[in-house]
């Protein structure tokens, strides 16, 4: 990079964190997670207002490969986070349940979305055959935030609830089923060789048999020593995930699968306050990196050319995406013994997106499954359905004050 443009760079990146800690600390104010907040301000920094003027005078095209360097890094460590915090305990008496609702919440809302992408798809413009198209925007359809879902039941005093309880473990397993939905969609979208799929399997076996094993050893020997994690331990997390991510992009599966399943060999026995501290030393990382995702992100949103037509599918989006969670997570719930309250409760819940939401809606433009107008538009569902939550679970479970604060998992962006 040239001076000018290390000076262009730094500015950029300095707009994008105000702009993301004033509109994340606005959306707190009115009750919102901060991601909503911060996905706006991404948004706002895109070409949707002032005919594109903003993103022209702040994000040169030159500087726009070190803010996606960035941006890469921060979405590498935070799903990262999101696979350490998965936790088998979630399930200890639960496992029935909160399969049902997992079951519901994601069937529907993919079988729907699936139907809809068959309508949507010949008027827009999507790479590889459609198929794919298909299966990705039903995965899209079926996401529930597991981060943001855990920080609203803290906040709202239910994390340590039945209900609260049965949230978390059922998001938990809706999120794998649905990162290995979409990892088999891209496998198949990309129509790579069979070598580099056959290859995916010895790289799961060699996380599994031979990582996994040595983190343990490595945990055991630093749980004698009692001491707190030495400084270098956060450039080897960092390292771990970003390495592991990297085996995967080659793999073609995008490194936030080999991120996300860095985090979850980690062992989880006897390890939780030692989890807890590496994720209360990434996290800030990713607090202050993800904002430069999101920038990135809006870049890609452009609200400004929606018309009539464009306003009809983004509200067949909503209809699909809330309804198809709602119903699915009832019905889910229902099913298997829950009472109305707790049902319409989980329905709510489960229709949380966040963050997680926005990369697999990334990932889909970066490859080609979606257009920039059909990314706008489900970037939108992205956030009214994330923004949604709160006030409808006021409406259907009343808040709890927790005093003091108890936290049930660590505090993430999404």
């Amino acid at each position: 990079m040239t001076p000018l443009n290390t000076l262009l760079f730094l500015f950029a990146l300095a707009v994008v964190l105000v702009a993301a800690q004033l509109l994340g600390a606005l959306a707190k104010r009115l009750g919102q997670p901060a991601v909503v907040g911060e996905i706006v301000a991404g948004v706002l920094l895109g070409p949707t207002l002032f005919s594109g003027a903003v993103p022209a005078a702040l994000f040169p095209a030159d500087v726009r490969p070190g803010l996606t360097a960035l941006a890469s890094v921060g979405v590498a460590v935070f799903m990262f986070v999101i696979g350490l915090e998965l936790d088998q305990k979630l399930l200890r008496g639960k496992g029935g349940a909160a399969t049902g609702v997992a079951v519901g919440a994601i069937a529907l809302p993919f079988g729907l979305g699936c139907l809809l992408a068959l309508h949507l798809a010949g008027d827009h413009e999507h790479r590889g055959p459609l198929l794919a198209f298909v299966l990705f925007f039903g995965a899209a359809m079926s996401i529930t935030a597991f981060p943001v879902l855990a920080r609203i039941l803290v906040e709202r005093g239910l994390h340590r609830t039945n209900v609260g309880g049965l949230a978390i473990a059922a998001a938990a397993i809706g999120d794998v089923v649905a990162w290995c939905l979409l990892a088999a969609t891209l496998t198949f979208a990309a129509g790579r060789s069979a070598w580099q799929t056959v290859l995916v399997v010895p790289y799961v076996l060699v996380m599994l048999f031979v990582v996994r094993p040595v983190l343990a050893r490595l945990v055991a020997a630093h749980q004698r020593t009692g001491r707190a994690l030495p400084a270098g331990a956060l450039a080897g997390v960092v390292v771990f995930a970003v390495v592991s991510g990297g085996v995967t992009e080659w793999l073609g599966l995008h490194f936030i699968f080999g991120a996300f399943f860095a985090g979850a060999v980690v062992p989880r026995a006897g390890t939780e306050r030692l989890r807890e501290e590496v994720i209360g030393r990434v996290d800030p990382l990713g607090s202050v990196l993800l904002p430069v995702y999101f920038a990135v992100a809006g870049l890609g949103v452009d609200l400004s050319t929606v018309d009539l037509s464009g306003a009809g599918e983004l509200a067949l989006i909503l209809l699909v995406a809330i309804a198809g969670k709602f119903f699915g997570a009832y019905l889910g719930a229902r099913a298997c013994g829950q009472d109305v309250r707790h049902a319409r409760t989980l329905a709510v819940l489960m229709n949380t997106r966040g963050l997680t939401e926005l990369i697999i809606l990334g990932v889909g433009l970066e490859t080609g499954l979606l257009d920039a107008s059909l990314y706008s538009l489900m970037v939108v569902m992205a956030v009214v359905t994330t923004a949604m939550t709160g006030p409808l679970l006021s409406l259907v479970h009343p808040r709890t004050r927790v005093s003091p604060p108890d936290r049930f998992l660590p505090a993430t962006k999404s």
